[in-house]
């Protein structure tokens, strides 16, 4: 992680395979990363609202704990509007069990595979098992903002925001000793996702982009 900066959970994600990060804390360092197709859409979807609309939770959805020190923020939380609000919950909780991951030190996690699939998934469980090797874990506040959903036409939804890790940190599992470094342009990640709702009604992390250090997020 760049200096013992914490690289949140969901910027790491993109490290596998064909997604963008390389290590901890690395990324498109500025300038625009790979484009996922539709991420960057301001069109609404023409699919059925009745296919979308989220039913009553019958997902048994996981408990999700975050490690002790460790606080996360997401704005906005909800829109207003049932579809977008499901893809903002479902996507927060995305972020939330893979930093429990990284904390537990189990790569394999069940509820990490709750919540993602295909490339996100596999960029998570390699995530999480670098991080296991470093042996650290995330302490601080780390904030999300600027989250915009839009409902593509084939069903899929995108989502992008900006993380602000100027107070989050990594944490030795050894010591205890939270690694403090000053905050800089890298503290800031933009990402863009593409989610897709399962049979259970949960929206899962299918691929995930993110780009460090860019200046739309320095806010």
């Amino acid at each position: 992680m760049r200096n013992h900066k914490a690289t949140t959970a969901a910027a790491a994600l993109a490290a596998a395979g064909a997604l963008l990060l390389t290590g901890c804390g690395g990324g498109s360092k500025g300038g625009d990363s790979k484009k996922i197709a539709g991420a960057d859409s301001g069109a609404s979807a023409s699919a059925a609202p009745s296919a979308l609309a989220p039913a009553p939770d019958a997902a048994n959805r996981p408990k999700v704990t975050l490690p002790t020190g460790e606080e996360l923020s997401f704005d906005p939380e909800k829109t207003g509007d049932p579809i977008k609000d499901a893809v903002l919950g479902d996507n927060a909780e995305y972020v939330r069990a893979v930093d429990e991951a990284i904390a537990n030190q189990d790569a394999k996690a069940p509820s990490v595979a709750f919540y993602a699939k295909d490339d996100a998934l596999v960029g998570a469980m390699q995530w999480i098992a670098a991080v296991t090797k470093q042996d650290v874990s995330i302490a601080g506040t780390i904030r999300y903002f600027d989250r915009q959903v839009s409902i593509r036409q084939d069903g899929a939804a995108t989502l992008t925001y900006c993380g602000d890790e100027t107070k989050g940190f990594t944490k030795d599992r050894k010591t205890g000793k939270v690694n403090v470094t000053p905050a800089d342009s890298d503290s800031y990640i933009s990402y863009a996702l593409v989610l897709r709702k399962n049979d259970k009604g949960v929206w899962q992390v299918t691929k995930l982009s993110s780009v460090r250090g860019d200046k739309k997020c320095q806010r």
